[in-house]
């Protein structure tokens, strides 16, 4: 949008420079086509130039060179109309260049403030997420340290617990032997007799 604004202020320098260069233009131009056109005129109508009795050579009396003045006429008209079109030109160009410029504006500032929003939003995302990201971290460091704890815990029953040595036959045994023991000492707490 700088460049743009920079490019479009020297744009609208030159326009304005070259539109008050035509108009002057313009202005002497038309002076001078005032000043040869009376000068013309009154050399048409100058009697310095007549020569009192014309020579016998002479058809008619000499009044300088009338029929060349449009040459030099024609040729002013022709640079005034340049001038004209140029000044009509360069308006159009700039008014033109105005109206893309304040169009491109008004987009660019349309743009800048929907690319501004969308910055916040995934700024703010973003944060959200780093905080339940920094929050899964801590609740998976505590996870690990109280699964470790069960792990470190089933090493130390899994001898005890699992595999001893003793077939499945002498467990039930034992544990059938230990039932009993257990149903005898019941037996004596209650007070019953073991006979």
């Amino acid at each position: 949008m700088a460049k743009a604004t920079k490019l479009r202020q020297e744009e609208k320098a030159t326009n304005t420079e070259t539109i008050s260069d035509s108009q002057e233009a313009q202005t002497a131009v038309a002076q001078a086509l005032t000043v040869l056109k009376e000068f013309y005129a009154k050399a048409g109508d100058a009697t310095a130039l007549l020569q009192q009795p014309a020579p016998e050579i002479f058809d008619a009396p000499y009044k300088g060179m009338q029929s060349e003045n449009g040459g030099v006429v024609g040729m002013l008209e022709v640079i005034e109309s340049d001038f004209a079109r140029l000044e009509s030109d360069t308006k159009a160009a700039e008014a033109t260049a105005q109206k893309e410029y304040d169009s491109f504006m008004t987009e660019s500032k349309v743009d800048k403030a929907n690319k501004s929003a969308s910055i916040e939003h995934k700024t703010a995302k973003k944060q959200d997420e780093e905080q339940a990201l920094e929050t899964n971290k801590k609740d998976l460091e505590g996870t690990q340290k109280e699964l470790d704890a069960a792990l470190a815990y089933f090493d130390k029953l899994k001898p005890s617990c699992v595999d001893s040595g003793v077939s499945y036959e002498d467990r039930v045994a034992r544990r059938k032997e230990e039932i009993e023991s257990l149903q005898e000492a019941l037996k004596i707490l209650n007070g019953e007799d073991i006979a």
